[in-house]
């Protein structure tokens, strides 16, 4: 991390068994600020206070609210990376549907426990370049995960399995992203079954142009 963003950076790091439980009561609070403020309205004076710390606490351990957005959205995509392994090829189905509804799952899960936290994590909060820059690193292991599966898959019939493998990561993350975060109740049984159907067809079917050259 560049000196020029130290202000992202948590100033405290907790070595005791009292000062992790403060740090965790602070984000924990931060998280139901943010969801039920916003990001612009979710001031650390309101997180403060719903963490049962006085101001000057806080401030010991963020320096700001961008910080604390920070690391719950590192969280977050931490979480992700942990529900999905990609050094554990055992413990997939055989089949291409299977395989797919086992990562769409997991996405769901990751994305389920607060849509509105999710919302202003995604769309709101602070683009610092070294969150950025993790959230692209994270983005290409999976792809480069995702192309290794397609291509040793007898099932998978696409034109090219490296532009398949793009399309499929981004549009798990993206259409779940946006679906879950979004308004309104989802019926996530029968979203994950639609979803997992659409890009199962266009894995399965076969390229519909054939390439030149």
């Amino acid at each position: 991390m560049t000196s020029g963003h130290r202000g992202l950076q948590p100033r405290k790091q907790p070595r005791q068994v009292r000062a992790e439980l403060t740090r965790q009561r602070i984000l924990d609070a931060a998280a139901r600020v943010f969801a039920e403020y916003g990001y612009a309205a979710g001031t650390t004076n309101r997180i403060a206070e719903r963490a049962r710390v006085s101001i000057g606490s806080l401030y010991q351990y963020y320096p700001n609210k961008d910080a604390i957005l920070v690391e719950l959205l590192t969280r977050h995509l931490d979480a992700g990376m942990a529900a999905t392994p990609l050094d554990q090829d055992e413990l997939l189905p055989e089949s291409i549907e299977g395989i797919l509804r086992f990562h769409v799952h997991n996405v769901i899960e990751n994305h389920s426990e607060d849509p509105q936290l999710l919302r202003v994590m995604m769309e709101q909060g602070p683009r610092a370049p070294e969150l950025l820059e993790r959230v692209a690193r994270s983005e290409g292991k999976r792809i480069a995960y995702a192309r290794r599966l397609l291509g040793n898959h007898p099932e998978v019939r696409v034109a090219d399995v490296g532009i398949a493998a793009r399309l499929v990561t981004t549009t798990v993350e993206m259409v779940v992203h946006r679906v879950m975060a979004g308004p309104g109740e989802v019926d996530i049984a029968r979203f994950e079954d639609e979803l997992v159907t659409m890009l199962t067809r266009y894995l399965t079917g076969g390229p519909s142009v054939t390439p030149e050259g």
